[in-house]
Formats: C-alpha cells, structure tokens, sequence
C-alpha cells in the first residue's frame, strides 16, 4: 500500500470499470483526483501492479463540523477481490486519516464489508441525498481521533459528490 502518484492514474482508471462494470465512476474518480478537498488517495500494488485504490475525501457537516472525511470509492480488480486488499486499502487511509484533523469518517457501502472495519450505522449525519431504501443500514461512520462531541446535519461534499446518481444507484 503506497499513496498514489499522478503516474498512476492511467492504472487506476483502467481498474474502476473492472471492478464496477454497472457503474461509470471514471468522473468522480478523475474529479477527485484533481481536487484539492482529497485528503488521502491510496493504491495496493501487488508486483507492480496496481491491484486496488481507494479515496478518502475531506467534507463538513452544514452548520456544524468541517472534521470530517468521505470514504470512497474504493475498488479492487476483481482477480484480487476477497484476499484482503480492500480491508487494508481502508485500514491505511484510516491510520493515515489520524495524523489530519478529521474526527469522523462516513461510508456509504456494504454494512458487511464495512462493520468489520469498525463502521456502524451513522444516524446523525445525513448524507447530501436522500438514499433509497435498498441502501438501509449503507450509511456508516467511524470515530476518528477520540471524537467525543456528538456531531449530526447534512455532510457538505465537494463538487465531484454532487451528484444525485451516486447516492442512488
């Protein structure tokens, strides 16, 4: 695991439609990359070969806290996928994440995947759109830092986020 450089763009933009074949994340991902809100962009390489990637991106809440990051997305090839590489391409952001000043980390994601890296189910925080139902239980959280103050409101997301398609897919 290593943080990105901007020679790998190329390997990581090849690697989203692989892993999200149904999903154009090519945008986002390509907005991200260029915006200065991301706080963390990292990729697993495996022989040298960029095997997985994931984004951390640094948000706010409306009214309230500006402490606060956005997993995602977070793709592995799927040649690599269920060996562990995305658990550790969140668990190196989220080490990462402790040296900045973000004091939550918000997910929308699989409750399975996601829980046993220490999310649970965020209801204070609402996300930028409203989710559909199927995305019951997908909206996570995990403390950063000891935040202890409790924290709720809409999450303020940078530009590349504002779209309704990726809160509703």
């Amino acid at each position: 695991m290593r943080d990105s450089v901007s020679a790998d763009l190329g390997a990581i933009e090849s690697l989203y439609p692989q892993a999200f074949p149904d999903e154009d994340l090519l945008p986002l991902v390509r907005d991200l990359l260029q915006n200065s809100a991301v706080t963390t962009s990292i990729v697993g390489v495996i022989q040298s070969q960029i095997v997985g990637h994931v984004i951390f991106t640094k948000c706010g809440v409306v009214g309230g806290t500006d402490n606060v990051a956005l997993l995602g997305p977070l793709a592995v090839t799927p040649a690599w996928q269920g060996q562990g590489i995305g658990s550790k391409l969140a668990r190196t952001g989220l080490r990462q994440l402790e040296s900045t000043d973000a004091r939550l980390v918000c997910v929308l994601g699989d409750p399975a995947f996601y829980s046993r890296l220490g999310f649970l189910p965020e209801t204070s925080i609402r996300p930028p759109f409203r989710l559909p139902e199927k995305y019951e239980g997908a909206w996570q959280s995990q403390k950063q830092g000891g935040m202890t103050a409790p924290c709720s409101g809409k999450l303020s997301v940078p530009k590349p986020w504002l779209q309704r398609s990726l809160w509703s897919s």
